[in-house]
């Protein structure tokens, strides 16, 4: 090693601690690094890759994955500032599969110019699929249908391998459309994401010389995240390495916060017996939370069981308590909430470093009407985001047309936009002529015809089609190009101008799109339309979060992980809602509802504020709320609240929970009482391995479901209700 070369290694080893060191070190084999929440695990991932890039293997054979495009290009900003980056590949799983998937798309046995269909793409069609199976709707909603595949897919289960093995007779109508689902995705030359990482992990699994030529490729493999794998993500890794081994997998199970979506926790936690030889290695100290923040937090996450034990400590100042507020209800909630956040901005904290979050995205219309009346500016990071917006969304959909002419959803989308007189019946018509033409509709609209099948509409297609025919050249145009052109041409951009001021917004989008394709292309000199369109339909709602200054941020508890504060608010600490219940009867996994706590507690920097209503408005009724149990698993000295009358002995843990003595003599029918929700009647009563749960019908309405241990509820005598 040459001496300009020992210096450039000994400068990535600056100022890391001996555990940092240890993972940026380890060259061959795998590696699981323990990182908890604030440890400056990004900083190793990105020096580890640079260290192997100048002493272990060409840059162009390192692949580091994680799981947002704002994280990866985080992590590429950080690789490529030590200059030693050239060449190698930082992206997302699916990035990674769309990429994989257009290199190989003749062994995958798919079109490689597929486009990605969207989760409103999906549904539709789904919607079309169910209508095929000549199914209702109502009865089988495109949503319900969408969870069950979405599903079988990250299961790695196929339409063939789901149909065999269903259970009842939901399961085998579900079979039914997802096998024309699939037939119409194949139509349309189109996969959804689940079909990204499906199609990768069955070719990995499948293809041996594929496996070995991509080994060969990447030698080595860092994944941040690991915990939040699922199946096909899981399985994709393992080929990866399957004869060097060379994993460095980096997570914290206790930072495990999307098992609804997929993610498997055993993942990191089998991660040992997966690889025998594995070298651990725990990042602990904490660079990010004060001192009593950290404390309360890892007070709380110490409830679980299913975890990797660590021992998070930090040398920050000490900070002021975390405080857990109760107000009457849900509106003097969010007021408190304002005032105090207008306190703040008042004392110098910066808007941008302000965050509320929340459970379900229902509990910001008040916090945001609240903010509005203290007149403090904000930003809500939900669903709908930019590439989501129906102007960027019909503009994109006339470049896959361009792309792939198979693409019918497209089509049908853009065909009437903006308006030119055609409608839901000569739809009816074109698709009818050109399945009878065996042609798609596209080359159907696109044909020298006179179109009389479709009557008085004919003149309107044909326009249209002649529309489409002169675009085709933009194709082959750099992405911002062919944006500018296809909004210009299409009438779209004169449609918004039209309209006045009304559409400014519509119209800045416009611009955007077109700012974000030049930027895009800035770092990608041979980027083609294809590329571009990939990237718009892999973004993230995450990736639309800017911690600009401009306003305080609004976002659910999932949104929030990656992000920091210097002041965190969780509003509605509520049985129920944090940990979150989908109804009375069906429970959550209560340790991943306290490791969403947990990550929403830990992206505060200086301060944490619980809060909760005692009533909330929820359906049109105002109903009484019991306080959630994760405050009452909080170190009582640890924490500021409202009044000392507030504050509850700490609930003990799971694992020393108390029943009630007479037990035996609990059965459905049972009176009991509940301090706050008062009279009641047990419903059910289920004997666990390790909880009792009970479900109990109030007098007063609601119905509530509980691990016995912890219910805070009392057996009453028939002969003492009044």
């Amino acid at each position: 090693m040459t001496s300009s070369h020992s210096t450039r290694v000994a400068e990535l080893l600056a100022e890391l601690t001996e555990p940092q060191r240890e993972a940026v070190l380890h060259t061959d084999g795998p590696l699981l690094v323990i990182a908890g929440p604030g440890s400056g695990k990004t900083r190793v991932v990105t020096r580890r890759a640079a260290h192997l890039a100048l002493t272990a293997a060409p840059a162009r054979q390192i692949l580091a994955i994680t799981f947002t495009n704002k994280a990866a290009r985080e992590m590429r900003e950080r690789i490529d500032a030590l200059s030693v980056a050239e060449g190698m590949t930082v992206c997302t799983f699916h990035a990674l599969c769309a990429k994989l998937l257009r290199i190989h798309h003749e062994r995958a046995r798919v079109p490689r110019n597929f486009t990605i269909f969207d989760r409103d793409d999906r549904r539709r069609l789904l919607k079309q699929a169910i209508e095929d199976c000549q199914l209702s709707t109502t009865n089988w909603s495109p949503a319900s249908v969408e969870g069950a595949i979405s599903t079988a897919k990250n299961d790695l289960r196929s339409a063939r391998a789901f149909a065999p093995h269903t259970r009842d007779w939901r399961e085998a109508t579900i079979a039914r459309i997802y096998e024309r689902y699939e037939t119409l995705l194949a139509e349309n030359a189109a996969l959804d994401f689940d079909d990204l990482l499906m199609r990768v992990a069955l070719l990995l699994r499948d293809d041996e010389a594929l496996r070995d030529e991509l080994e060969d490729r990447y030698r080595y493999v860092l994944i941040d995240e690991y915990q939040d794998t699922n199946a096909a993500q899981y399985l994709i890794a393992r080929k990866l390495v399957e004869k060097r081994q060379n994993l460095c997998a980096t997570g914290d199970p206790d930072q495990s916060i999307y098992g609804w979506r997929g993610a498997n926790l055993e993942n990191i936690l089998s991660f040992e017996h997966d690889f025998p030889s594995t070298r651990v290695v725990r990042l602990e100290q904490n660079y990010r939370s004060t001192q009593r923040i950290l404390a309360v937090a890892d007070a709380l996450i110490a409830g679980n069981r299913r975890r990797k034990l660590k021992a998070l400590w930090t040398q920050n100042e000490e900070g002021p308590w975390p405080r857990v507020l109760q107000y009457d209800n849900s509106e003097e909630e969010a007021a408190g909430v304002a005032r105090d956040i207008s306190q703040r901005l008042r004392g110098r904290t910066a808007p941008g470093g302000i965050a509320v979050f929340y459970r379900v995205n229902s509990l910001s219309r008040a916090v945001e009407e609240a903010l509005l009346r203290e007149g403090i500016k904000y930003q809500v990071a939900r669903g709908v985001e930019f590439y989501n917006r129906k102007e960027v969304k019909d503009v994109l959909a006339y470049l896959r047309v361009l792309v792939n002419p198979a693409d019918e959803v497209a089509l049908f989308r853009i065909i009437n936009t903006p308006a030119r007189g055609i409608g839901d019946t000569t739809l009816e018509r074109l698709r009818e002529a050109a399945g009878l033409e065996g042609v798609t509709a596209l080359e159907f609209i696109t044909s020298d015809r006179d179109f009389a099948e479709l009557g008085r509409a004919a003149v309107k297609v044909r326009q249209f089609g002649e529309l489409l025919r002169s675009l085709r050249p933009a194709v082959e145009q750099r992405p911002a190009t062919a944006l500018g052109e296809v909004i210009s041409r299409t009438g779209l951009r004169a449609m918004y101008m039209q309209e006045g001021d009304r559409e400014e917004s519509e119209r800045r989008n416009l611009d955007e799109l077109i700012n974000a394709a030049t930027l895009f292309q800035a770092d990608r000199p041979e980027a083609t339309l294809i590329d571009w369109l990939e990237y718009a339909a892999l973004v993230s709602d995450v990736d639309s979060v800017e911690q600009s200054g401009a306003g305080v941020t609004l976002m659910t508890l999932h949104a929030a992980k990656g992000l920091e504060f210097d002041v965190v608010y969780i509003i509605g600490l509520e049985d129920g809602l944090l940990p979150f219940r989908r109804d009375e009867f069906v429970r959550g996994d209560e340790e991943e509802e306290r490791r969403l706590c947990f990550v929403g507690m830990t992206r505060a920097r200086k301060v944490l504020t619980l809060s909760r209503a005692r009533q909330r408005f929820v359906r049109g009724s105002t109903l009484a709320t019991v306080r959630s149990p994760f405050l009452d698993e909080l170190p009582p000295a640890a924490v500021e609240w409202s009044t000392p009358a507030d504050a509850a002995p700490q609930r003990k843990r799971a694992d020393a929970g108390r029943l009630p003595e007479d037990l035996d003599q609990w059965t459905v029918g049972t009176l009991v009482r509940h301090p706050v929700l008062g009279l009641g009647q047990v419903l059910s009563l289920t004997r666990g391995g390790k909880r009792t749960h009970v479900d109990v019908q109030f007098q007063s309405g609601p119905k509530r479901s509980w691990a016995l241990e912890f219910a805070d509820l009392v057996r009453v005598d028939f002969d003492e209700v009044e």
